[in-house]
């Protein structure tokens, strides 16, 4: 019995009560999402999250990654295969927040989870190795960048500096120890002095030091932070 009662204005068939409620795909659709939701998982909570902390991030991840997956297998059968995968990364390749542009590492990671639940659920056809190799090799290589080669993590703190005598080459020691003194920071690797300001005796500046803990500073993250004129109240 055809649950419409009649044919679909394109002219194709109407869809019948046994193929609204089959199961058939079902087995499916779980495997690929759970392969989906532990790739995730292992990318953002055990790669990402150990690094950065940042539990917003984390919450957006998870969340995207499982509509993505979800968008692109229940589509599958409707010609957008491409197109849609193709629009999905320029609509969140575009995100970005009012205030805070979203920073390289939290879009890179982001491209990252659209990619592997477009790849997830877009490749009908394809061998259930296949798939588990391209996730596999995914991971190992996040691995590989974040725990292994990037272990010498640099952090950098900027800072307003009122002793700007001490910004010349000459005395560019003197000015690392006063740093040191002041910070509290040992290893510092490398100043950059920005704009100076000799009304009021200061500059700016942005200190590079290695952080063992590998953590990354929110404050400093998108550089000073100016005040916002343009409230909405």
């Amino acid at each position: 019995m055809n649950i419409t009662g009649m044919g679909l204005p394109d002219g194709s068939a109407a869809v019948t009560a046994s193929e609204l409620f089959s199961l058939n795909g079902l087995p499916e659709l779980l495997i690929r999402f759970g392969i989906n939701l532990a790739v995730i998982i292992i990318l953002v909570r055990w790669l990402y999250y150990t690094t950065t902390r940042r539990k917003d991030y984390l919450f957006t991840y998870v969340l995207i990654s499982t509509v993505v997956f979800l968008l692109c297998y229940l589509l599958e059968s409707v010609s957008l295969q491409i197109g849609f995968a193709l629009g999905l990364f320029a609509i969140f390749g575009i995100i970005r927040y009012r205030t805070n542009p979203m920073p390289i590492k939290e879009m890179t990671y982001l491209f990252l989870v659209i990619g592997v639940s477009v790849i997830n659920a877009l490749t009908a056809g394809t061998s259930l190795f296949e798939i588990l190799f391209a996730n596999i090799a995914v991971i190992l290589i996040t691995f590989g960048l974040e725990k292994m080669w990037l272990l010498r993590h640099i952090s950098s703190k900027t800072i307003v500096y009122e002793k700007i005598n001490l910004i010349v080459p000459e005395k560019y020691d003197e000015m690392i120890a006063d740093l040191r003194l002041r910070t509290g920071i040992q290893d510092i690797r490398k100043v950059e002095i920005g704009a100076i300001n000799f009304l009021k005796d200061t500059c700016r500046m942005i200190i590079y030091y290695e952080d063992k803990g590998r953590s990354v500073n929110l404050a400093d993250q998108n550089g000073f932070i100016k005040p916002d004129d343009n409230d909405d109240d």
